[in-house]
């Protein structure tokens, strides 16, 4: 009588499996990951007008332009001009990567010039007034708190 009976491994649950609900395609596509690298969208146009200024700095940063052969799982129907024809470029946005480093580095730079505004900032409003300054850290979002002294 047991051997009649159909193993566990060969049943399925396709009718008590949920249908997968519909989700809004990604306006701009995210490439497969590649080791040591991160990915960018750097603008190219904005209101049709090219912004050369722009790539032109991005590319000096270190960022390089991803080729579309390179991914083919990103699968685009080109209007956008011969400029970049080689390049997966979506609404003026082209895709480009950087190593890690590189990424690590500048934000790294940007962080400190940040926190140093910030530090100013706070100096000189503390120093200026009669308020007792403290700081309120949540998560990485910091509050300034001030209370009037008497």
């Amino acid at each position: 009588m047991a051997e009649n009976r159909i193993s566990r491994e060969l049943e399925t649950r396709e009718k008590t499996t949920r249908k997968p609900a519909w989700r809004r395609p990604e306006v701009l596509p995210s490439p497969t990951p590649e080791p040591g690298y991160a990915y960018r969208w750097i603008r190219t146009s904005n209101h049709g007008l090219v912004d050369a200024t722009n790539v032109s700095s991005k590319l000096r940063e270190g960022w390089e332009p991803v080729k579309a052969s390179d991914h083919p799982e990103i699968t685009l129907v080109t209007i956008e001009n011969e400029r970049f024809k080689d390049n997966i470029v979506v609404g003026g946005l082209m895709l480009c990567k950087a190593p890690h480093e590189l990424v690590e580095e500048r934000t790294a730079h940007y962080k400190q010039q940040s926190d140093s505004q910030i530090h100013s900032v706070d100096n000189n409003s503390c120093e200026r007034t009669t308020l007792e300054c403290r700081y309120l850290m949540i998560g990485s979002l910091r509050l300034h708190l001030a209370k009037a002294i008497n």
